[in-house]
């Protein structure tokens, strides 16, 4: 995508005159036909209603004609065209004015709602950098568009500026503002080996990076390509609308024929009142209310929703996920947060101190790249002031490692490495209770005598617990989907809540498990981060993929928690649940107003005006209606 290129880019550099210039012609509207009111010269009054007419009607008028010569497709604004027409052609300017500036300005406030809708998802365009500063093999800085980044180039990104691509820090040390990527409001500290983000901004230090993907492939654009398809795509309902538009503006048309033939052929009624008769059937049976019970509001719900970290691939995920019956949820990553880290510490009688233990240990796992090793160093660091000297350390694959300090030899690792040694009866209950509820355990022996015994368990979100609660209470099964062991998946369900799990899954497995929960409960969302949860968010009526996920588990969702925040899928439901009722309340209200207008025209209780302000204005409330969307 050419972010220069982009719609949505540029129409933010236009005046604010010009970008909102349909408002300004309804208003011009609003003002002639004031002045043509209290004009007291009937020759200067039609004029003031000419200048109504075509001011206020302009945009409308070339709305109505390029459908009709363009698409060959008849719409709305053809009705009220020819209704406005036919109000001056027997004598009625003042009703045919108040019908274009009502029915302009019913038009120009949808316009403002949908771009004020779509206005927190439009800033991200502007976020885009162009240009980065790549540093080339002689170490010289040179200026070169982002789309020529390649993964493993090296750029530089100074204090203040945006970054330009997805990389890994290789120098410096900054505070990173990443907003706009993740919602998160405090900038986050970034050292060498830290992943940064296209598009996030740079503190006060300078940072060299290596480029880790295309600038097509970074998060960054992928949230804007979910931009550009949420403004373009339409749901069912509104597609269902836009169908029975057209015909429904023959079948009006047909009927208001024969309203001016059959009573003045058949009956001899007066011609005038029988046109009149027509031209109010001709603004009330216009559908203008009901064709704008949808989209304004859906966008609302779209700006909310993006507004707090979800963004979605149109609205037919916000117009469905009310229709979900059943929530399939991974475990790594999305129930949990993915890193494993230390829960509890069990010293061995006779070993060393706790202090010079977890000194030895940090030593030796932090020349490991295991994440069992990360997470025990990142757990000493917190109680030492410096790690031991290694001598050597050994991978020994599949069971741990083994190390050599001074005269000492130390094996850290699984149960298969330390088995020989004398454990404890505490250590041997403690090491199969926290295999029960889920952890894994690490040993560490010196000198085959036992020392101590980690407990390591990738942590719950703390927001899991309430997500379960809330599709419960919603009346929505959760099911627990996961690659791990059986007794790690009870566990977790247990802590989580959740009272149906499946474990031992693969890709494929979890594919068919999602047909299975489908054919049992109906509509089914799944939730994930990984590539192996990607085919069964394709299969599942709604995938919803954590940001922080892989690009085949974001390119696969509908839907992206960009901060990876397990309580916005609430914020989901429930703007899906006022979605539906909101789309609902203005559907029901502008059918009936329909109805009721044309029934007292048929009585002959309504006049022109009345139809006029009953019909548009209708349809200015429930646009209103749907802007109520705009807040959290």
């Amino acid at each position: 995508m050419n972010i220069a290129d982009s719609a949505v880019y540029t129409e933010t550099k236009l005046p604010v005159v010009w970008k909102h210039r349909e408002l300004f012609f309804a208003l011009g509207g609003g003002l002639f036909l004031l002045l043509g009111i209290f004009t007291a010269s009937p020759a200067a009054a039609l004029f003031f209603y000419l200048l109504s007419y075509v001011c206020g009607g302009y945009f409308k008028t070339k709305e109505g004609l390029e459908d009709l010569i363009t698409d060959r497709k008849l719409n709305v604004e053809i009705l009220m065209i020819l209704a406005a027409l036919g109000a001056a052609s027997i004598g009625y300017w003042n009703e045919g004015a108040i019908l274009i500036f009502i029915f302009a300005m019913s038009g120009a406030l949808e316009t403002y709602t949908l771009q004020k809708s779509e206005k927190d998802l439009a800033a991200l365009v502007k976020l885009a950098p162009m240009e980065a500063l790549r540093i080339d093999d002689r170490g010289q800085q040179i200026i070169v568009p982002v789309e020529s980044l390649r993964p493993g180039d090296l750029i530089m990104v100074r204090n203040g500026e945006r970054l330009p691509a997805d990389g890994i820090v290789q120098n410096g040390i900054s505070a990173v503002d990443e907003a706009a990527i993740t919602g998160e409001s405090v900038p986050v500290e970034k050292l060498p080996g830290d992943t940064v983000y296209n598009g996030t901004m740079n503190g006060s230090g300078t940072l060299t990076l290596k480029v880790t993907k295309e600038n097509k492939d970074s998060l960054f654009q992928k949230m804007i390509q979910l931009v550009e398809e949420a403004q373009t795509s339409r749901p069912p309902s509104q597609k269902l609308i836009e169908r029975i538009e057209g015909p429904y503006v023959i079948t009006v048309l047909a009927v208001v024929f024969l309203m001016l033939t059959v009573p003045t052929l058949l009956f001899a009624a007066p011609f005038q009142e029988t046109f009149y008769r027509a031209m109010v059937l001709l603004v009330v049976a216009s559908p203008c209310a009901v064709v704008a019970s949808i989209m304004p509001a859906l966008l609302s719900a779209i700006s909310t929703g993006a507004r707090h970290g979800i963004l979605t691939k149109g609205g037919l995920p916000l117009e469905s996920l009310i229709k979900v019956k059943v929530v399939a949820v991974d475990k790594t990553g999305t129930l949990t947060k993915g890193e494993p880290a230390v829960t509890h510490i069990h010293m061995e009688p006779g070993a060393e101190t706790q202090t010079a233990l977890l000194e030895i240990v940090a030593g030796i796992e932090e020349q490991s790249s295991h994440p069992l090793a990360k997470a025990v160093t990142q757990y000493a660091e917190k109680y030492i002031h410096k790690k031991a000297s290694i001598d050597t350390v050994k991978d020994i694959t599949g069971f741990g490692v083994q190390a050599s300090a001074g005269s000492d030899t130390w094996l850290v690792g699984n149960e298969s490495l330390v088995s020989a040694g004398p454990w404890s009866r505490k250590a041997a209950q403690l090491h199969q209770q926290w295999m029960k509820d889920g952890h894994t355990v690490v040993f560490v022996m010196k000198n085959n005598t036992p020392q101590a015994i980690f407990a390591l368990k990738d942590e719950v979100r703390k927001e899991a617990v309430k997500l379960v609660t809330e599709l419960k209470r919603r009346g929505i099964h959760p099911v627990m989907i996961t690659g791990d062991n059986e007794a790690t998946a009870k566990a977790i369900a247990a802590e989580t809540g959740i009272e149906e799990w499946i474990s031992r899954c693969l890709p494929e497995q979890k594919v068919k498990e999602i047909e299975k929960l489908r054919s049992s409960f109906g509509a089914a969302a799944m939730i994930g981060d990984g590539i192996n949860d990607a085919p069964a968010m394709a299969k599942a009526d709604i995938g919803i993929a954590m940001g922080s996920g892989t690009d085949v588990a974001i390119d696969t969702a509908d839907m992206v928690l960009m901060k990876s925040e397990l309580s916005k899928i609430r914020l989901a439901f429930q703007l899906s649940y006022r979605l539906k009722r909101i789309i609902m309340q203005n559907l029901i209200f502008s059918i009936a107003v329909i109805a009721l207008l044309i029934t007292a025209n048929f009585a002959q209780h309504l006049t022109l005006p009345l139809g006029v302000i009953g019909h548009e204005g209708s349809t200015i409330l429930v646009i209103l209606n749907g802007l109520r969307l705009l807040r959290s």
